[in-house]
């Protein structure tokens, strides 16, 4: 009895399962044929299938497409009555009551459209995600206005629990009223100061240099309100100061800095910040007034060693930078290190201002001797640390090099090279040694180290290695005649001596005594480091445009259209002319190495917004 009783219930659940098979089999066919003939547009054959299946299948998504195929159809009364039976059966769902504004609207019946979205908001309970996700259907739907009530009905539920803030001044936004928006975000920080970075964040893709001058008004405007009326909170100023800096308005981001530092007391903290900002931006005459207001608070100050140190470093860049300084801008220059090494005394502190004083003297005073002792005392200090000991060796070779001592400046390279072995200063100073291979014409040793680096850690090295190795394989790997080599070597020696003329003599005998050597592009790409150097820009614009248009195909094509939309960027001020120079290496030449930093400065020409 028992064995017929288990027969006949495994009977019955066999017959239900293939039941249930077959009403999934028919259902999925339904939902094909629905979805397939509303995406036709034939709403009526859609709403019949749709109707077989959706009091089996009433998802979302079958809702959402039933319902359009009755408006559609307007069949509004249908439309109506599936909505409010969703709203029966899930009364939380409160945007079921914006579906149901929105049949009404299309139904030119507007009193009931408003009506619906009143009941929704008046519905409202204290739940977060509800009131989100009411919102959101109001915005969905470009009811902005009554998206905005529900943010501010929520705030009440909550309690203030959750301001929903950042969401309103996201519909501001959208609804184009920049003033409301902006002080959404500055009410954040009246709440929380936290919020800064968000806010910078939200204002970051709408506000700055790039941006609308009208908005940008706007903002520092409803600033300066709350910096006026609520003076004991400095967040306010430091928005501002933030915005400053993004429209490049260094010197208005002084004036707040400085009140804020004076207020605060805070010894020039963030004036060593907007220093370097500034600095980083080429604007040296903001950067120095940031530093001498440091200084200027006193020796006592904890910045004021590093103000003086940067200072000066500053000035450096200034004279050198655009290649136009005087005997009387370097002397001055120098005077002004050796009173602060004075003032501050030469100690482990100060090294980085002995270094570089040291290269002032050497390469644009030519006082090597002097360059030597004042590096060689550097590189005794007790306490140096090792790495700022390493580098002053290495600058300590650069020097030799520069006066032709080629084996002291080698011993010097290998000490460094034997004492930090497969890291980046190591690195360096082996590819200074193989240079030096390289000016003596040892090539093949040179090469040899030169492939070795080819996996260095540092990218500028690796690469700077790949195209030496590169030349001298290209130069020596058939023609066995490696004079043309070795006098273009001694070319790029003489060049980095600072002996101009003579480098330009030998480079140009190359040309004569083998004219048609494959050297030839590389010779004119020397030629171009040379006159930059000067600062004949109108002439390195020319010798690059030689590179590009006798060698098009050559090694060294995309290299000189990349320093050639750089050259016209930055010093030749044709903005549009290095666009397009950008934009060719884009084309012209995808796999470079160029091709990032040229899609980079494209974009930023182009006008793009970049975020960092």
């Amino acid at each position: 009895m028992r064995q017929k009783i288990n027969f006949l219930l495994l009977f019955l659940i066999s017959l239900f399962a293939l039941g249930a098979k077959n009403t999934f089999a028919q259902d999925s066919t339904n939902v094909a044929l629905a979805e397939q003939y509303y995406q036709n547009k034939a709403y009526d054959k859609a709403i019949f299938y749709f109707e077989k299946i959706y009091s089996n299948q009433s998802d979302e998504s079958v809702y959402r497409d039933y319902l359009d195929c009755f408006v559609q159809t307007q069949k509004y009364k249908k439309a109506e009555k599936i909505i409010k039976k969703r709203l029966n059966y899930s009364p939380e769902l409160l945007h079921y009551y914006i579906d149901l504004g929105q049949v009404y609207a299309t139904a030119g019946d507007n009193d009931k459209e408003k009506d619906a979205y009143k009941k929704a908001i008046k519905e409202l309970s204290p739940s977060q995600n509800q009131i989100l996700d009411l919102a959101n259907a109001f915005i969905a739907v470009k009811q902005y206005d009554d998206a905005i009530e529900t943010y501010k009905k929520g705030k009440k539920l909550l309690n203030g629990d959750y301001p929903f803030i950042f969401e309103l001044a996201a519909v501001y936004n959208d609804m184009g009223n920049t003033a409301a928006m902006i002080n959404e975000y500055l009410d954040a920080l009246d709440l929380n100061e936290g919020y800064i970075q968000s806010v910078q964040n939200a204002l970051q893709t709408s506000f700055g240099k790039d941006a609308d001058e009208k908005k940008n008004e706007i903002l520092k405007t409803e600033l300066l309100k709350r910096i006026q009326h609520e003076s004991d909170k400095p967040i306010f100023s430091q928005l501002l100061i933030w915005m400053q800096i993004q429209e490049k308005d260094f010197a208005g981001a002084f004036i707040q800095v400085k009140a804020l530092d004076r207020r605060n007391k805070e010894g020039g903290s963030r004036m060593m910040t907007l220093a370097k900002v500034s600095a980083d931006n080429d604007n040296y005459e903001v950067a120095n007034q940031c530093y001498q207001y440091v200084i200027d608070l006193g020796t006592n100050g904890f910045n004021y060693m590093n103000a003086r140190m940067a200072q000066l470093n500053l000035l450096y860049k200034k004279v050198v930078a655009k290649n136009n300084y005087s005997q009387d801008d370097l002397v001055s220059l120098e005077n002004k290190y050796e009173k602060a090494l004075s003032d501050l005394g030469k100690n482990a502190t100060t090294v980085p201002m002995m270094k570089d004083l040291a290269h002032i003297e050497a390469f644009y005073l030519h006082n090597t001797d002097k360059a030597i002792s004042l590096l060689n005392e550097a590189i005794n200090i007790p306490q140096i640390s090792a790495n700022l000991q390493a580098e002053c060796k290495l600058e300590l070779g650069d020097v030799y090099l520069f006066a032709g001592q080629i084996w002291e400046a080698s011993l010097r390279y290998s000490q460094v090279e034997k004492a930090f072995e497969e890291e980046p200063i190591g690195d360096e100073a082996k590819f200074r040694n193989a240079k030096i291979s390289f000016y003596t014409g040892d090539f093949k040793w040179s090469k040899a180290q030169l492939d070795v680096l080819k996996s260095a850690t540092s990218k500028l090295i690796a690469n700077d290695a790949m195209a030496l190795s590169l030349l001298i394989s290209d130069n020596t790997a058939i023609d066995t005649n490696t004079v043309p080599l070795l006098m273009y070597a001694q070319a790029d020696l003489l060049a980095y001596q600072n002996k101009d003329d003579q480098a330009i003599q030998k480079l140009d005998s190359i040309n004569t005594l083998f004219p048609n050597h494959s050297l030839a592009p590389d010779i004119i790409y020397e030629k171009y480091t040379i006159r930059y150097k000067e600062g004949k820009y109108e002439v390195a614009d020319s010798l690059l445009e030689t590179i590009l248009t006798d060698f098009p195909q050559g090694v060294l094509a995309d290299k000189a259209l990349f320093y050639l939309a750089q050259l016209n960027e930055n010093k030749l001020n044709n903005t549009e002319k290095a666009k397009k120079l950008y934009e060719q290496i884009l084309t012209d030449y995808p796999g470079s190495l160029y091709a990032a930093d040229a899609r980079e400065r494209f974009r930023i020409l182009r006008g793009d917004k970049i975020v960092n």
